[in-house]
């Protein structure tokens, strides 16, 4: 087999970050670029058993952004005229010697929500990465299962309420949840998940009344497309297993794009681990044990081909996208499983003994739900509707809500004839 690719975690953070200050740059007279101070106060949530006591958790954040009154963008006009931008992070978990602290960047997407019920109620939606300055250590820090890396993703959704607003400033009241952790790519990982509030100051606020006087009418559209795609990703296997190794895929989909924005649609995924065909190659314990016929072809066992529903929102150059998929075929998760889910522990006799993780219920679920959720960035602008197009992507793939591989992929869509859905 291939041997490690050069591909890090650092590496696959950092593209996505360049796209999206490359893509900031590109403001427009028609938006308003406003300045966010925030602050945070909140709780660290345990991570496991005996994780280490936190206190009153703290964060400052800054944001630059704009407002995207351009009312010639279908996109724009379609989501109301939301937010987007870019927040600089600093968080302390309450426990600066054994959870420590986080160092954030993190674009962006902001919008209005229950505008008929609740005026000024705005929801944002951020997806980054952190550079975690603690770590677990199994002698020095072992209670902290949460973070085993420095680079991990990060994951921020506030609901914010527009209190005081004056000619050029708005304070806000926010109340939301954030998420730390490494995709899959080193164990423990268990993730860091706080909840909480903020109050927060927008600088160079600027009313959507000022701005968006005539709006722009757009006809109701519908094209089918075609896309494929192949991606690199990384994982480990287990605890015992804990070094990086590839996850190659291609999928194929269709579907609809709704008003150039909303994209829709189906199709079939093929997954090949590095890990798996490792385990059956080395002939490993519970292969030798349970599945023995998987020795005589370890590449086939070593696979995993689904089927998924795609769902995917288009703002210029970026999708921001969230698959949902059923494994048709992943025979290799049943040992992943069991080593994963396992415990072990000291007899009276002080010999090691090794418990399985139990195929229950909840086995069965996670081996046949697939889940992927990440950002691509487009060659050409979709909102000029380019027949053909390019994207780089960066995405955690899932076993249900829990992170399987960390993945970086690149692909093709093609556009169809473009259809009104009305006269008008």
């Amino acid at each position: 087999m291939k041997k490690h690719f050069a591909f890090s975690k650092i590496q696959f953070i950092s593209c996505v970050l360049v796209l999206t200050f490359s893509a900031y740059a590109q403001t427009e007279h028609t938006n308003s670029t406003f300045y966010t101070a925030e602050i945070t106060l909140g709780k660290t949530m345990e991570a496991n058993t005996d994780f280490p006591k936190t206190s009153l958790q703290k964060g400052l954040f800054f944001s630059i952004g704009k407002t995207n009154f351009d009312t010639n963008k279908e996109w724009a006009a379609r989501l109301n005229y939301p937010k987007t931008g870019l927040t600089l992070g600093y968080t302390d978990f309450g426990n600066s010697d054994k959870v420590g602290r986080a160092y954030t960047v993190m674009p962006f997407m902001e919008f209005s929500i229950l505008k008929k019920h609740i005026k000024d109620l705005n929801l944002q939606i951020g997806v980054g990465g952190s550079y975690m300055d603690t770590q677990y250590d199994i002698d020095t820090n072992p209670f902290n299962r949460a973070i085993t890396t420095k680079i991990n993703w990060s994951f921020r959704s506030f609901f914010y309420y527009d209190a005081i607003m004056n000619t050029s400033s708005m304070w806000r009241f926010g109340l939301g949840y954030l998420h730390h952790s490494n995709g899959h790519t080193r164990l423990p990982n268990q993730g860091l998940n706080s909840f909480a509030a903020s109050v927060s100051v927008e600088l160079n606020h600027q009313p959507r009344a000022n701005h968006v006087s005539e709006a722009h009418t757009f006809k109701s559209t519908s094209e089918t497309y075609m896309s494929y795609r192949f991606g690199i990703g990384q994982n480990v296997l287990s605890e015992t297993f804990n070094s990086k190794k590839e996850v190659y895929s291609i999928s194929a989909s269709m579907g609809k794009i709704i008003n150039n924005t909303f994209k829709f649609g189906g199709g079939f995924y093929y997954r090949f681990y590095e890990h798996y065909y490792d385990y059956i190659k080395n002939k490993g314990e519970l292969v030798e044990a349970q599945l023995p016929h998987f020795k005589d072809n370890p590449f086939g066992y070593a696979t995993n081909f689904g089927v998924f529903a795609t769902t995917e929102l288009l703002i210029d150059h970026f999708g921001f996208e969230f698959d949902l998929g059923l494994n048709i075929y992943k025979p290799f998760y049943k040992i992943d499983w069991q080593l994963n889910q396992g415990y072990m522990y000291e007899d009276a006799q002080g010999e090691t003994v090794e418990v399985l993780g139990e195929l229950d219920w909840y086995y069965e679920i996670k081996r046949t739900v697939s889940a992927r959720m990440g950002l691509k960035y487009y060659l050409w602008s979709t909102n000029s509707r380019p027949k053909n197009n390019l994207f780089i992507g960066a995405h955690i793939n899932a076993n249900l809500g829990q992170a399987d591989f960390t993945e970086l992929s690149f692909g093709y869509v093609y556009r169809f004839n473009l259809k009104n859905k009305n006269k008008s």
